[in-house]
């Protein structure tokens, strides 16, 4: 059975950080991504990355406060979340697909986990 979990989800103080966790398990996954929903707003990009974990991608207000990072092929993948802000508060899902290259949509991904929430106060 193909899988996503994640974890590492919780509440925090803006400035704090946190690392999420998305295990995959049954078929192999060459792109995953991350990407988070607030209450009211659309699915969000956060960031994706490839098989070799050496190609990433980043929504565009996610650069340089968030890394997603995996080992080559491995089907763990992390979200890095540095000086959080209370902007940030989502439910964050992991996405997995076959695809070779990471899709900054969300429509591009078959496999979507459950959802981790994320709660950062002032």
């Amino acid at each position: 059975q193909d899988q996503l979990v994640e974890s590492g989800g919780g509440s925090v103080k803006a400035g704090d950080s946190l690392r999420l966790t998305c295990t995959a398990s049954g078929r192999t996954f060459s792109s995953m991504a991350w990407f988070r929903q607030a209450p009211g707003k659309d699915r969000e990009f956060v960031g994706g990355v490839g098989w070799s974990g050496e190609n990433t991608y980043y929504g565009d207000s996610m650069k340089g406060r968030f890394t997603i990072s995996r080992n080559h092929g491995a089907p763990v993948v992390w979200l890095q979340m540095n000086s959080l802000e209370p902007e940030d508060t989502a439910v964050y899902y992991c996405a997995a697909d076959t695809t070779m290259i990471p899709s900054a949509v969300a429509g591009g991904y078959r496999y979507w986990g459950q959802g981790t929430q994320v709660t950062v106060s002032s």
